[in-house]
């Protein structure tokens, strides 16, 4: 009675077991019939009892074969559906509705003998889908760095040395995923010899101190091209304040640190052009000055007079500087130009010829132009002299001979080629390109290259004003110029002129020889008073009637409170208040038909006024009394 208590007792607990675990679970016999199933059983697959007692495990195996995913290779109603019954069998089941099962299969033993199987199925469904959901969010966090040029890694602080990357960290040290030691110095043999000892102190500051780990470095990846990378990292600490490891961020920053650069440099140059001009400005009106008066001296000394030498070697410096002002001028955009538009490929054709006489026989010029005609806007005797400047540079790279090619083309600059080229815009360009096959040109070198007076040659030999002469020039007429180059491997200089409309230029009368003038009222407007009693000391003599005002304001009061006609308007073009150029345009409005001489040392701006071509003339500072009376002439005889 003891023992068949004690084996009630038995059974009651086992079948308690079976039916408080969260596991469903079905025993079969060596014949296939359904021995025992929990009530978890028939919750998780929808059967009944009375379903289960009448189909067997037939109705199991058909039921489930059309339910799952994969039935061919997971579940198939035949009588070696568990396999070999002494095997351990361990799969999943993934059911078209989403469901998904994990299946255990055991034999079923008394003492050592095998009379069936144990099956017990779990459900992970949650457990998968929160596995896949992970797997997609590592993709989409993987696809978001690859997209951003954003890499993250880990470090581990424990003694270990261990560093994780995620795939775009690989890709932006150029190491194949698999193949990076996985270490801090396995990094830091990727980062530049120059920034390497920067890098070691910042990280250990972060470490020790427990801040923000930010720092811009260079790496040398594994084809031995250098980029530029933002690192910022934090560590995380314990509860006692140890810091476990670091975790942070890599970009690869290489695209804007050009862009930056291109930037600053484009600012320079602007700073350096506005103290040039201001420089030239106030250089010219000396020069002025003193040419002027060395030429009317002279006109008082005769030719055996003592002090005549001296007087012409102060004029001869005078138009030496006056040379160097005018090529600050052109550098700094402040010229007053009168630009046309002219075919850029008859300017290359014309020049080609001269260049070969002037490199020498062991430099060979060859040109490639472009088929249709290339109209450009802008000063052709310009655009000549920075040709003739291009070349000039490209010999003296090339001491033993070599090839300078000359190429034109019409192109359309998009916006990502403009977005690498600060400042350009995007738009339709016609481009000049300068070859060499010459020494070529440093990273460094090639950041000064526009500055004036800076040069490369020894000294005596170049003032450094060329290339800033070219620069100067493209900038004015709204062009620009960038150069590619490497040592040893020549220089390309790359010229985007603005295109032009063709259209007639303008007619213009030739100068006229000195002549007696009839009585003719001048206005003049200076500021500067050495240059304003220069041009009165030159005039004064000719017959003209003198109208004398240093400012616009001071003009514009003399006109009123002159009676009569006024025949030329001779005005600086930069003045303090109101600009020489406004003064003019506002004078044609109010007096049309009104001759205008714009005296240019600097300038801002440009000559809008209509008739421009037929009524005002350019006198470029410094200029000598008789290149004023020349231009005067010219201007009112037009």
């Amino acid at each position: 009675m003891t023992d068949r208590l004690t084996l009630e007792e038995t059974v009651a607990l086992l079948e308690a077991t079976l039916e408080s675990t969260h596991d469903a679970i079905l025993v079969v016999d060596l014949d296939r019939r359904i021995l025992r199933f929990n009530s978890q059983y028939l919750r998780m697959f929808g059967f009944t009892a009375e379903e289960l007692e009448r189909g067997g495990l037939d109705l199991v195996s058909a039921r489930l074969v059309g339910e799952l995913e994969e039935s061919a290779a997971v579940f198939a109603p035949s009588r070696d559906l568990w396999g070999d019954p002494a095997a351990v069998r361990r799969d999943v089941m993934r059911f078209k509705d989403g469901r998904v099962f994990e299946r255990y299969v055991a034999p079923h033993q008394i003492g050592s003998r095998i009379v069936g199987r144990v099956a017990s199925f779990r459900d992970i469904g949650p457990s998968v889908r929160a596995a896949e959901a992970l797997e997609q969010h590592r993709t989409f966090l993987e696809q978001a760095q690859e997209v951003a040029h954003v890499g993250s890694w880990v470090a581990e602080l424990d003694g270990s040395d261990r560093l994780g990357w995620s795939a775009e960290s690989h890709r932006i040290f150029g190491v194949p995923i698999g193949q990076f030691e996985g270490t801090s110095e396995a990094f830091f043999a990727f980062v530049h010899a120059d920034d390497r000892q920067a890098v070691r102190a910042a990280r250990a500051a972060a470490i020790a101190e427990g801040t923000l780990y930010e720092i811009m470095h260079r790496i040398v990846r594994s084809d031995g091209s250098v980029r530029w990378v933002h690192e910022c990292a934090h560590p995380v600490r314990d509860a006692q304040g140890r810091t476990l490891r670091m975790i942070g961020t890599v970009q690869d920053i290489t695209e804007r640190r050009q862009l930056e650069e291109q930037l600053l440099q484009s600012q320079k140059m602007e700073a350096i052009g506005r103290l040039a001009g201001g420089i030239a400005h106030d250089l010219n009106n000396a020069l002025t000055a003193i040419a002027g008066y060395a030429e009317l001296a002279l006109g008082g000394v005769g030719e055996g007079h003592p002090a005549r030498a001296d007087v012409e070697e102060i004029r001869r410096a005078a138009e030496r500087a006056g040379s160097v002002t005018r090529q600050l001028l052109s550098f700094s955009r402040k010229q007053l130009l009168e630009p046309r538009v002219f075919d850029l490929n008859d300017t290359i054709t014309a020049i080609a010829r001269l260049l070969s006489r002037l490199l020498g026989s062991d430099v060979h010029v060859q040109t490639l132009l472009a088929d249709a005609a290339l109209p450009v806007l802008g000063d052709p005797g310009q655009v000549e002299q920075a040709i003739i400047n291009l070349a000039v540079n490209a010999r003296d790279a090339m001491p033993s001979g070599g090839q300078l090619l000359l190429t034109t083309t019409r192109e359309l600059v998009d916006a990502e080629s403009a977005r690498t080229h600060v400042p350009m815009p995007a738009g339709e360009y016609i481009v000049l390109r300068v070859t060499d096959t010459g020494q070529g040109m440093s990273r460094e070198t090639q950041t000064r290259i526009f500055e004036p007076f800076f040069t490369t040659k020894d000294v005596g030999k170049g003032t450094g004003l060329g290339l800033s002469m070219v620069y100067g020039m493209l900038k004015q007429i709204g062009g620009f110029i960038f150069v590619d180059s490497e040592v040893e491997r020549g220089t390309t200089f790359q010229l985007y002129f603005p295109p032009g409309s063709p259209k007639p230029a303008p007619g213009v009368s030739p100068a006229r020889e000195e002549q007696a003038p009839s009585q003719e009222t001048l206005l003049i407007v200076e500021d500067e008073p050495a240059v304003r009693n220069l041009v009165a000391s030159a005039l004064r003599n000719d017959g003209y009637q003198l109208l004398l005002a240093s400012s616009a304001e001071e003009a514009l009061a003399s006109v009123e409170a002159h009676n009569g006609r006024i025949d030329l308007l001779l005005t600086d073009a930069n003045m303090p208040g109101q600009s020489g150029v406004a003064l003019a345009n506002l004078m044609v409005e109010r007096r049309p038909g009104l001759r205008v001489i714009i005296m240019s040392g600097y300038t801002e701006e440009t000559l809008t006024m209509p008739g421009a071509d037929r009524v005002v003339g350019l006198l470029q500072k410094p200029f000598t009394p008789r290149e004023l009376r020349r231009r005067i002439r010219d201007v009112l005889d037009r």
